[in-house]
């Protein structure tokens, strides 16, 4: 039930891309020589050592070769590495700082923009704010706010990178408290299509600043976020607790009406699975179906013990992992959910209610899931994300109080079909219950099209196409939950 983001794939080739994908085997050394000549960090090639780990993503279901891969160590490197690909005629993948569970940060033949390296957060306390550089992932912003006991409101596992998770929204545990993370950017800096190297925000820009608060990676490449920081920390205190799935019913309506008393502050994830049989979980539990409540307190923790005591009463629990616990180690609490490697597929529908009939089928829907890894979560939404205008920024369907995520992780690939047919057949059948949306960090590999992206990005679809023809009119970024250019 990660946080993962990065960026999907339209699965229709559009213009240019296929007259691109022919030419880019073979890239001749002496353009490559060129191009090493006006970078600072390194460029990587197939059949150098470090080729394949640098090739790999998190997400063990993709597997590209690309031609090369520029490991950006500053903007003007990204400048030439775009300047590059769009001068070759190359297909181009942006890597931001990790995950991106539809897999488009690496490309076959292409070249990979890797900004992984780009890792600098500067947090200027008195002002309450953070530049982080766009490979960073949500642990290294964290830990670098946290000792000025401030939090910018992120994701929710620590090695998520703050680029993907930023660009398509940005869900966490803060999401009803201060909003999300792209409601908290004050700035980016992005390179072009053209090479250009501007800066974004509510005074320049403001076209651009607009699309990239939801409209994902279409726009260029992003070498830094400026986020609005919050006090938080350094303790919170963390409600985590585990029912037997006979009560998920009751489960997810207490915590309903809960929220309805409590309209502000936390922000509660569902989520139904199957014990795993490690410690601490009791043994007679393992592999049993549970439904978990899991949220963090933003505020003070004893406070936080006091409002949350009832989420934890609702019935006699598996096990309560509850407690008063560092920010940080919230934070990182999914983390060892969501290891390098692992097989994921995941789809996310929004819906207006839980009512009987759709949480029955929730149960049952988790309860057949063929991998024991995975899960269904239900996010609690409202609170201030819904309080931003559904145009304000390109983040659509804020108004949906509840977002089901839908997540296959698992191991081995031979199993990837029987997972993949589960996920599709779960988001097909929640998908009746929808009145439409989804959160485009959680795209499946966006083999719907361009169905699915209008469903994404709802009511602001039009306008994001005409800030695309005007920032990338050709279309050289579309590894992507891709927006064609108005023409």
């Amino acid at each position: 039930m990660g946080g993962s983001h990065s960026h999907g794939h339209s699965g229709t080739p559009v213009k240019g891309e296929e007259g691109r994908r022919h030419r880019q085997a073979d890239v001749p050394n002496s353009l490559v020589d060129a191009l090493a000549s006006r970078v600072r960090g390194r460029i990587v090639r197939p059949g150098e050592a470090d080729y394949e780990p640098v090739r790999q993503l998190w997400n063990g279901m993709i597997d590209r070769r690309p031609a090369l891969v520029v490991r950006c160590a500053g903007d003007e490197d990204v400048v030439a590495a775009v300047d590059f690909a769009r001068d070759n005629e190359l297909l181009v993948a942006v890597r931001g700082g990790g995950h991106g569970v539809a897999g488009q940060a690496v490309c076959d033949g292409g070249l990979v923009i890797d900004l992984s390296e780009m890792r600098g957060v500067d947090v200027d306390p008195e002002r309450r704010r953070a530049v982080a550089q766009g490979g960073c992932t949500l642990g290294d912003i964290d830990r670098a706010t946290q000792r000025h006991g401030l939090a910018a409101p992120l994701g929710v596992v620590t090695e998520t990178g703050v680029a993907g998770l930023t660009l398509s929204g940005g869900m966490g545990w803060l999401r009803r408290k201060h909003g999300l993370s792209c409601d908290n950017l004050l700035s980016v800096r992005v390179v072009t299509a053209d090479g250009r190297l501007l800066v974004a925000d509510e005074s320049q820009h403001q076209d651009l600043f607009w699309a990239v608060r939801g409209g994902g990676g279409n726009f260029g490449v992003v070498t830094s976020f400026e986020y609005r920081l919050h006090p938080l920390g350094p303790e919170v205190f963390l409600c985590f607790v585990l029912y037997p799935a006979d009560r998920t019913r009751e489960v997810l309506r207490a915590c309903e009406h809960y929220l309805s008393r409590h309209p502000d502050g936390f922000a509660p994830i569902g989520v139904l699975g199957k014990v795993p049989a490690v410690e601490p979980f009791p043994p007679e539990a393992h592999g049993k179906d549970f439904t978990a409540l899991l949220a963090p307190y933003p505020g003070d923790p004893v406070e936080g013990e006091r409002l949350l005591r009832p989420l934890r009463e609702i019935a006699d629990p598996i096990l309560d992992l509850s407690g008063p616990m560092p920010y940080t180690e919230v934070q990182a609490i999914l983390d060892e959910d969501y290891p390098d490697g692992l097989h994921y597929y995941w789809k996310s529908v929004n819906v207006p209610e839980l009512g009987d009939e759709l949480i029955e089928r929730l149960a049952e829907r988790a309860a057949s899931a063929p991998s024991p890894r995975s899960t269904i979560d239900v996010w609690y939404q409202g609170g201030a994300m819904a309080r931003v205008g559904e145009e304000e920024t390109a983040f659509a369907n804020r108004g949906a109080p509840y977002l089901l995520g839908i997540e296959a992780n698992w191991e081995a690939e031979a199993d990837s079909a029987e997972n993949m047919t589960w996920v599709r057949g779960t988001f097909a059948d929640l998908s009746s219950f929808s009145t439409g949306g989804v959160y485009l960090n959680f795209p499946g590999f966006l083999e719907e099209g361009e169905q699915l992206l209008r469903e994404g990005y709802g009511t602001n679809y039009e306008r994001l196409s005409t800030v695309k023809a005007k920032y990338d009119p050709a279309n050289l970024f579309h590894l992507n939950a891709n927006i064609k250019p108005k023409s």
